[in-house]
């Protein structure tokens, strides 16, 4: 099966804004460089796309491999729709939605099932990490509070096969000091990320 990851990822300078009182904002972009970078690693077999509108993140996507979807202005769920449609307008079969920070992702091959709507939530059962379906699916992206939620009603409102999966090492992002502090992420002395180990 010929399947499509798309990254969604946002200027790395604006990344991670509510780690701003405890984590400078270069650190923070720093942080979201690595756990993408973990992301787009996780990706592989597959075809990786990062989905953005930011010129530093579209270079380092080609540095790291991946190809770039521009998606100026359409903000997260636009983008994550334009950039699906595309992909199947590229004649792939499936599609996987992942975020970018997930610090514990090593692949997404065991959520690809033909026919089917794969649903990651987060750990705390609000998010979606990461989604997986037929490219041809229409499901529209419903990230923001509670998309976790939205995205199961709309599959089932639609008839669609629809899994959930709880997956312990996607299901962990980071968006506080204590996900960083439970993950086992922090700053060494040289100013470099440490952990989680790989």
């Amino acid at each position: 099966m010929e399947a499509a990851v798309l990254v969604p990822i946002k200027a790395f300078r604006n990344a991670k804004g509510r780690l701003a009182p405890s984590v400078s904002p270069v650190a923070r972009a720093d942080l979201a460089r690595m756990m993408a970078a973990r992301v787009l690693d996780a990706a592989r077999p597959f075809t990786p796309f990062v989905v953005c509108d930011d010129d530093e993140v579209a270079d380092w996507a080609g540095r790291q491999g991946a190809e770039v979807l521009w998606t100026p202005g359409l903000g997260l769920n636009g983008a994550v729709d334009h950039a699906s449609a595309v992909v199947a307008g590229k004649g792939f079969d499936h599609v996987v939605i992942a975020h970018g920070d997930l610090p514990l992702a090593t692949g997404f091959e065991h959520l690809i099932a033909d026919g089917v709507v794969t649903l990651v939530p987060d750990h705390r059962l609000d998010g979606t990490n990461v989604q997986t379906r037929p490219a041809s699916t229409d499901l529209p992206a419903m990230y923001g509070a509670g998309s976790f939620r939205h995205h199961l009603a709309a599959a089932l409102e639609r008839d669609l096969e629809v899994r959930v999966v709880t997956d312990p090492r996607l299901a962990r992002d980071v968006d506080t000091i204590t996900d960083l502090d439970e993950l086992g992420i922090g700053l060494g002395a040289d100013g470099n990320w440490t952990g989680p180990d790989r």
